[in-house]
This record gives structure tokens, sequence and C-alpha cells, in this order.
């Protein structure tokens, strides 16, 4: 009787360790998904879009909610010299619900996008609702116009002394990590300095919108 007894705990505890098990092996990966996502967490959840007939509102605010964004250079690597290059990088234009409008990030001299700044300051930045909940909500895919995506363009220099704490708060309160990057990469903040834009909100192509509009537009 005794074994009997056993044998049934042991069978037990093989089905909730199989149990536990089986659920590790189907749940995703963990990998900190940078502006505090956590692991593979959900988009980030936003406020309603403006009114897409105010291209500059939408622009403004595509920026202010956006936590990172793809930056396209000059390349100077040998392979693919002259040739555009892109890489994502982590942004912040101030603290949420006080965006400037303004693209900060944090860079350093190791990364391959600083050395072709380096060489090139320009720079075209593309930013996409698709890293928030709108467009998976709308089932909108990434390219679609309705997913709205806003492009800009201009010259990618460092940040001055007037404008350190603002670039250095508006970073860590949105991408706390950075705090913790290794000063031995010789960190320093640039923003980007934007003379084109253009967003790509609906269909017919993409609106025109010119700096000083996007500057004066107000967004809550």
């Amino acid at each position: 009787m005794a074994n009997l007894g056993f044998r049934c705990v042991r069978a037990l505890l093989a089905a909730l360790l199989g149990s536990a098990l089986f659920s590790l092996l189907v749940s995703p990966a963990g990998s900190y998904g940078g502006h505090n996502l956590g692991d593979w967490e959900k988009p980030t959840t936003m406020p309603p879009l403006p009114p897409r007939q105010d291209a500059a509102r939408v622009a403004r605010f595509v920026t202010h909610v956006s936590a990172w964004g793809a930056l396209a250079t000059i390349s100077t690597l040998e392979a693919v010299r002259g040739q555009p290059f892109a890489d994502v990088l982590s942004l912040s234009d101030g603290p949420p619900g006080a965006g400037s409008g303004v693209p900060y990030f944090f860079m350093s001299p190791l990364q391959l996008t600083v050395h072709n700044l380096e060489e090139n300051p320009h720079a075209s930045l593309t930013m996409s609702l698709a890293q928030t909940d709108f467009c998976k909500k709308n089932k909108f895919d990434p390219q679609s116009p309705l997913c709205v995506h806003i492009m800009l363009s201009g010259t990618v220099i460092k940040v001055n002394k007037t404008e350190m704490d603002f670039a250095k708060h508006s970073l860590f309160i949105r991408h706390p990590e950075m705090k913790t990057w290794p000063s031995s990469h010789n960190w320093f903040f640039a923003k980007l300095n934007i003379t084109n834009i253009w967003v790509l909100d609906y269909f017919g192509g993409a609106k025109i919108v010119t700096p000083e509009e996007y500057y004066n537009a107000t967004i809550q």
C-alpha cells in the first residue's frame, strides 16, 4: 500500500513538472525591450491620433510617441561606401506629454552610424506608429499608409551645453537603461536638426510639412 501511495505521488509530481516545463518551452523568450517595455511586452498604448488633415500635428504626434526610429546615413564602410546605411536608434523628443519635436539620441563613437555622420552629417529618420498598438489594433500592415509614418531629413549634430540637461532628461526618462551603459564608450547627446518633413498617413502620397509648421504645431 505504501509503495502504491509513493508511486501515485511520484506520478503527480511528474505531471506537474511536465506541465511547467511545457509552459516554459512555449512561452516567449525573455528579452529587455527598451523604453521600459519589459519582456516582449505588448506595443505601447497611445492617445488618439490627431486629425489626419493636420499633417503638422500628426508629424509632431508620431515623433513624440516614438521610442525609436530608423536613421539612414551615407556609409563609410568600404564594402558599401557611399550607399545608404540605416540603423535603429532609441530616441526621445522630450518627457511624456512635453515633447519638443526635436529627436534626441544617445550615441557613441563606436557606432557605425556615428562614423558615417563624422564624414557626412546628413541623415534621414523614419518613425512609424507600427511600434505602438495603433496599427495592430486597426489591422494596418506596417507598410500601409494608414499605419502612419513620417520621414524627417536634416543633419545630426551634438547637443550644446544649453540643451544638454533637457536632452539627457528626455532620453533617460524614457530609456532608463541608458544610465547603465558603459562610460568607456564615450556616449554623447545628439539631435536631428530637421530641414525637411514628409508625412504618410493616408492614400495619395506623402504630405510635405515645413519645419516652421512642425514646430508651431501643438499636441496633447
